[in-house]
């Protein structure tokens, strides 16, 4: 067997390992067939354990046969050529990808074990796992994708379980509606995500991430794009991970996702899913590099958003969401290092930030008690107030103050501005298709009209 059928048996290994876990685990589901507890851990420990070890065995030939780049072709699904469109599914492991699928198999793998004792005797204990091994799967294929059609996919199944996992105790009504808010939010993103895919395709005329966002090997590749057409289609992607990173204006969502079991928050909220957006990023930099006004916008935002989230954190009420922002302020940083033109310490900084972020929020429940115990101590509360921070006006303070405790009113911003015109658009639309409905059926659509606008007349 030669060493490139190795390769990429390890790397068709990566993306199946958690393909077979998601079946072991959902198959008795649908068949309405529980399993035992030590039954669903036995299996994802073997679904990560074969992941890893896939991973990095792929990593350590890449080394020894000095191969910064494998692709591994598994053939086309579609090819139109009379349309100029063809589907290859392709798995690409370099110097980006392939640090990260290890980073996600590690602490994807650490979460599972917290989670077998956080949520034991748990009624969703089934119902946790198949979402997680859905975005373990998610994760890997998108980090690994080698077409922008796969990375999409990987980017949806991501998305999916997280929605499912902030509404994952749906008894209450919190998480379920803020289940929906991340969904919306997400939805925005796929849509300019889907966009910019189409544009690509227009301007490459191909879905490769070899042809389309650079020829060369990571980080060294150039794109074949002038900077008017690389900032149109930057712009897309840039709204696309904004929206998947909790960028500003999208950042409202992320508290609200804390509204899940604690193991899916530090996974997702932590350490990988709140990085994918960057990741993304990373991947088309090539794109982002041909525009300097892309640039210029990139670093603005993650600049903004970094500075937003820092102060936005230090006025929460609970940890998860002081750590969701301060995780959102490195995120920012991170971003604006990719619009600067870096490459390795975007990536360095990332697998960093999600390690430390992860032991954070698993380390989030005890914390609490501890800093109880340390305040007993102490006979008092810890002053944690900066030293900087008395150098600020008092009235200016109180502004600041105001501000980063309503979040930057982004959520009523969003609201009054997008949300609201968007949905009274649509119910008038509605309207006019109802009138225009009874017009040529010779019946009226009272009820259907009466019922759109009094929707229209409570969202105003």
């Amino acid at each position: 067997m030669s060493t490139d059928s190795v390769m990429s048996a390890c790397g068709v290994l990566t993306v199946a390992s958690p393909a077979a876990m998601l079946v072991a685990l959902a198959a008795p589901a649908l068949a309405m067939r529980s399993l035992s507890e030590h039954a669903i851990m036995r299996c994802v420990k073997m679904g990560v354990i074969v992941g890893l070890c896939s991973t990095l065995a792929l990593a350590a030939l890449m080394i020894v046969t000095h191969s910064p780049h494998v692709t591994v072709d598994l053939g086309k699904w579609v090819d139109l050529p009379e349309d100029g469109f063809h589907f290859t599914f392709k798995l690409i492991f370099d110097q980006l990808s392939t640090p990260f699928v290890v980073l996600t198999y590690l602490l994807c793998g650490t979460i599972s074990a917290f989670a077998s004792s956080y949520l034991h005797r748990e009624p969703g204990f089934l119902r946790f796992f198949v979402c997680y091994a859905l975005f373990l799967l998610g994760m890997v294929l998108a980090v690994a994708a080698g077409t922008i059609e796969s990375l999409f996919t990987g980017w949806e199944l991501v998305g999916l379980s997280s929605a499912l996992l902030v509404g994952f105790f749906h008894d209450r009504a919190d998480p379920v509606r803020n289940a929906l808010r991340v969904w919306i939010v997400y939805r925005i993103a796929d849509a300019a995500f889907l966009v910019a895919e189409v544009v690509l395709h227009h301007l490459t005329g191909a879905g490769d991430f070899d042809r389309m966002v650079g020829f060369g090997v990571w980080p060294g590749g150039t794109v074949d794009l002038t900077p008017g057409q690389a900032l149109f289609a930057g712009s897309l992607l840039l709204v696309a991970a904004a929206g998947k990173s909790a960028l500003v204006p999208f950042s409202g969502w992320l508290p609200r996702a804390m509204e899940g079991p604690t193991p899916s928050s530090a996974i997702f909220y932590g350490a990988l899913s709140v990085h994918l957006g960057a990741f993304l990023l990373l991947r088309v930099s090539p794109v982002v590099q041909a525009s300097l006004l892309l640039q210029v916008i990139v670093v603005t935002l993650g600049i903004t958003t970094a500075i937003y989230a820092a102060l936005t954190s230090r006025v929460q009420s609970d940890i998860k969401s002081s750590l969701a922002f301060a995780s959102l302020s490195q995120v920012g940083i991170i971003v604006a290092e990719i619009g600067l033109g870096f490459h390795y310490l975007p990536l360095v900084h990332m697998i960093g930030h999600a390690c430390l972020r992860t032991l954070q929020l698993l380390r989030a429940p005890s914390l609490l008690a501890d800093y109880r115990q340390l305040e007993n101590a102490f006979g008092g509360r810890y002053s944690q107030a900066a030293s900087w921070s008395k150098l600020v006006p008092e009235s200016l303070r109180g502004v600041a103050y105001r501000w980063a405790f309503e979040r930057g009113y982004l959520d009523t911003f969003l609201y009054d501005w997008i949300a609201r015109p968007t949905l009274k658009f649509f119910r008038w639309q509605q309207r006019r298709e109802d009138k225009w409905t009874a017009w040529l059926t010779g019946t009226t659509s009272n009820s259907a009209t009466t019922a759109s606008g009094g929707v229209t007349d409570e969202i105003a």
